[in-house]
């Protein structure tokens, strides 16, 4: 009996599988850090590796199934979900030719290029798309076109990496508007591809697949996915989504104007928008919502998860290990020590991720400022908290912005999911900064939930993606803001807006270097 729903999960550091059950409890999970790592002697490229990320699904995978004690043939149906922006090419075979993953920034001298052919020229791709030129494929698409041509006449097809998932089980190539949305050449207002915009960037038509809403049916496993993945021949594959759109379904937040914080790699903050409106001033993003007929408006915190992985494969070696000899998570033992640390971190200032302005999008190099040399104020412990309450004030920033936009008010509950929301510490820094209730799902990766409600709608479960949401969600708890705490925090995002804006001039002047800058800023 087809018993339970698989969701594969491709994101910026791991990769995924992960079994629900057919009300979306979690039976199983297998999950492996990756790396997306430059080509080399190409400045700001992030490849993406077609042949080591689907050797690693596979044995997550089989590793989930067999963690639920199951088999393929249990599997009602599968979807898929990833990082965003990244993009795979395919020759008239199907096969892969090229392929990056989402920050790739190699495209700087065709970013360029394409803002030269006038003032307007980026802000009507945005009027449509949604999108900058910062992370869209054209600018990728041109950087191939003129670094290897050979390659480039051999594109026939275009796709992103959730839907690169469905090709390897399918044998089809498509494309879901969600994602597709963050290339920068779908219409927010049809979901379809803008043959305006396509026109408008020199490129064929004929390379961008059919598009297949969320929860709609992509294609059956084939015999060679199946031998390769212990998945049953002819298990339903059903089409998923991007990361962040889907988390919102799998949170619940499927209402206009409901907020969320999604708290993985990058911190996403996204509020559910009607169509038709995009930010004149181009600081936000507007993609497609997993529901039809909604968009999103949406903010980036940058590398937040990588910034936390950073200071524990750094520094924390110590906690690494015992949470090796002990079974628990190091991050858990990390937040025991900033618990022990006061609100304010003793002053520390981290700095990494800006706030979000998306038509000049770059960030400062990554620094710790005002450390003292006394061991008890900058300890492991200290600095853990700056950074756990340095995102918290990003987030906020943000999240003010996006409201603002959405013309929303910014006091009602806060939905935090992802990693972010698996301790106990961080969701109070984030209610406590925000002064807002804080609201943590049961299961904290609601990414590979609004996945599993993607595939269950697909196969006549649900009626639609919001009502497969709601049925879905379980809350674990709420967090409510320590009021005494808020005045504090203020006067450290003041603090850190201005620290920034020095830091940031080290940038321009080429003292230090870009954390991370998108092509053309």
């Amino acid at each position: 009996m087809k018993t339970h729903l698989l969701v594969l999960d491709a994101g910026t550091g791991s990769g995924r599988a992960v079994v629900f059950d057919r009300e979306g409890r979690q039976c199983g999970v297998a999950q492996e850090e990756w790396r997306h790592l430059p080509e080399e002697g190409v400045p700001g490229s992030m490849a993406f590796d077609v042949r080591g990320g689907w050797a690693l699904l596979t044995r997550c995978i089989k590793g989930a199934l067999a963690q639920a004690g199951l088999t393929g043939s249990d599997i009602a149906a599968i979807s898929a979900t990833s990082m965003r922006e990244a993009i795979v090419l395919y020759d008239g075979a199907g096969r892969e030719i090229w392929a990056c993953a989402n920050v790739d920034s190699r495209a700087t001298e065709e970013v360029k290029a394409l803002r030269a052919q006038g003032a307007d020229f980026e802000r009507a791709f945005y009027a449509v798309s949604g999108e900058t030129f910062a992370l869209g494929a054209l600018p990728r698409l041109n950087w191939v076109r003129r670094h290897a041509p050979e390659i480039f006449e051999r594109v026939r097809a275009l796709s992103m990496v959730n839907d690169w998932i469905g090709a390897k089980l399918t044998g089809e190539i498509t494309v879901e508007p969600t994602n597709g949305s963050t290339n920068g050449l779908l219409d927010l207002t049809t979901r379809n591809w803008s043959e305006a915009l396509i026109a408008k960037a020199g490129l064929d038509r004929a390379i961008f697949p059919r598009i297949v809403e969320p929860g709609a049916l992509v294609g059956h496993v084939t015999a060679a996915a199946a031998a390769e993945t212990g998945l049953a021949e002819g298990t339903p594959m059903i089409a998923g989504g991007g990361d962040v759109q889907l988390g919102a379904i799998g949170l619940g937040v499927v209402e206009l104007g409901s907020a969320a914080v999604l708290g993985g790699t990058f911190w996403q903050q996204v509020v559910n928008i009607p169509q038709g409106k995009v930010d004149e001033t181009m600081r936000l993003r507007v993609n497609s919502a997993a529901v039809a007929g909604m968009n999103q408006a949406e903010a980036l915190s940058f590398f937040v998860g990588l910034t936390a992985r950073w200071f524990r494969d750094a520094f924390c070696q110590e906690e690494v290990k015992r949470a090796t000899e002990t079974g628990r998570d190091a991050y858990a033992l990390m937040e025991e020590l900033a618990m022990q640390v006061p609100p304010g971190a003793h002053g520390i200032i981290p700095i990494y991720s800006d706030a979000m302005d998306f038509g000049n999008w770059y960030h400062a190099a990554p620094s710790l400022l005002n450390l003292s040399i006394d061991p008890e104020k900058s300890g492991k412990g200290a600095i853990f908290r700056a950074i756990q309450e340095n995102a918290a004030i990003v987030a906020a920033v943000n999240l003010a912005r996006v409201e603002a936009f959405a013309g929303v008010g910014g006091s009602g509950p806060l939905t935090l999911a992802g990693g972010a929301a698996k301790g106990l510490l961080w969701p109070q820094i984030l209610a406590d900064v925000t002064g807002r209730e804080i609201r943590i799902p049961q299961v904290r990766e609601a990414t590979a939930l609004g996945g599993a409600a993607a595939a269950a709608t697909g196969v006549g479960q649900f009626s639609s993606l919001a009502e497969a949401g709601r049925a879905f969600v379980r809350w674990d708890r709420s967090v409510l803001p320590n009021t005494a705490n808020r005045a504090l925090y203020d006067e450290a995002r003041a603090r850190w807006q201005t620290a920034y804006a020095a830091q940031k001039a080290l940038v321009d002047h080429g003292i230090t270097e870009a954390m991370w800058r998108a092509p053309g800023s």
